[in-house]
């Protein structure tokens, strides 16, 4: 009997696809288990929540030449020591370099790839983070965020993460980066649902305003200019 194919991670393409066109990426990342070995599939929900966001950036981005790339991880797990989907989004990344160069590259992710997101960030390419609902422990490092734009939001009724250990990380995070923000969300949960069009304009304001194809959505870039901790509990 041969042995099982392991998986592979896959990048969904959306917006700008040809090289001489594309000018920027947004790189999106879906969440996941603390712990499992399951392969990620297309039609799993943690994967499918994603899409909005992939097609709003690319729909209002693709004419400015912004590409946009949904990874979706070999396997549903985080998987301390292994960090199963940080070795994936790293592996994204490249292939993004590969394909378009030294493009800059917002990266944007729910629940366990807000923190992916933020673990990444490191990469010379990340100009800008949006870690929705992101999934952060107390030793959680923040240096890697030095000289990138942040943006965090939690629903205030989400019970699978913490909205409180993100504002904690938020408030760290101000210590290394000046252009940190952070929404709360009322009366919204972790699935993003209940105010799916105000998360979904958001992100998309925040990603192509990082990448200078817009104007800057003035409600973050006002947060960003309060001094911690103002700036990191706004309500929207």
């Amino acid at each position: 009997m041969t042995d099982p194919i392991p998986p592979r991670p896959h990048l969904a393409a959306y917006g700008a696809t040809a090289p001489a066109a594309v000018r920027a990426a947004v790189l999106v990342l879906h969440g996941g288990r603390e712990h499992s070995h399951a392969p990620v599939t297309r039609h799993q929900l943690a994967y499918l929540r994603m899409v909005p966001f992939a097609r709003d950036i690319a729909a209002n981005g693709a004419r400015h030449g912004v590409t946009v790339r949904l990874l979706r991880n070999r396997v549903r797990g985080w998987n301390e020591p292994d960090l199963d989907p940080v070795r994936d989004a790293r592996w994204a990344l490249g292939e993004i370099r590969r394909e378009y160069g030294d493009v800059p590259v917002v990266l944007v992710g729910h629940s366990m790839g807000g923190r992916v997101a933020l673990r990444v960030a490191d990469d010379p390419a990340v100009v800008a983070v949006c870690a929705l609902a992101p999934w952060t422990e107390p030793d959680e490092p923040v240096e890697q965020l030095a000289g990138r734009a942040v943006l965090i939001a939690h629903g205030l009724l989400d019970r699978t993460t913490d909205p409180r250990a993100s504002y904690q990380y938020a408030r760290r995070a101000k210590d290394v980066t000046d252009r940190v923000a952070r929404f709360d969300v009322h009366g919204e949960r972790h699935a993003m649902l209940r105010r799916a069009v105000r998360w979904t304009r958001m992100v998309t304001a925040f990603a192509l305003g990082a990448l200078a194809t817009q104007p800057d959505d003035p409600r973050i870039t006002n947060a960003m200019r309060q001094p911690s901790p103002g700036g990191l509990r706004i309500p929207l």
